[in-house]
């Protein structure tokens, strides 16, 4: 399940982005955290796995049409095909006046999610 990032999950936030080779660096890691609380347009989802334990932290871009997925860090238990494709279907209801799409990086989600809406 995402849920919206609140400033009670940072250092678990932190912890997962820290996994993404971009955020190794503190400061990288801090402006991230920074700029999603600062600007409406970048909004950060963790998803927290039915147990309730935060597992993962998506990085999203949002404008009048598209909601562009910036990044996706999971913990390393939870790294399977399911997870990944439980968190986009997430998103994209979340979203539904708008086009899910991705940064370069992360365009393999995207044939994910259309996987899984052919069924």
């Amino acid at each position: 399940m995402l849920v919206q990032y609140k400033k009670d999950y940072e250092k678990t936030a932190m912890g997962l982005l820290s996994f993404l080779p971009d955020f190794k660096n503190i400061d990288n890691l801090k402006d991230e955290i920074r700029l999603n609380q600062e600007d409406d347009d970048f909004q950060l989802y963790l998803y927290k796995e039915e147990d309730s334990n935060v597992v993962g932290v998506l990085g999203t871009q949002i404008d009048q049409n598209f909601v562009i997925i910036r990044y996706l860090s999971l913990a390393p238990g939870f790294r399977e095909e399911k997870y990944l494709k439980e968190i986009l279907t997430d998103l994209a209801n979340g979203h539904p006046d708008k086009k899910v799409t991705a940064v370069p990086e992360y365009t393999y989600l995207i044939k994910l999610l259309k996987k899984d809406n052919d069924k």
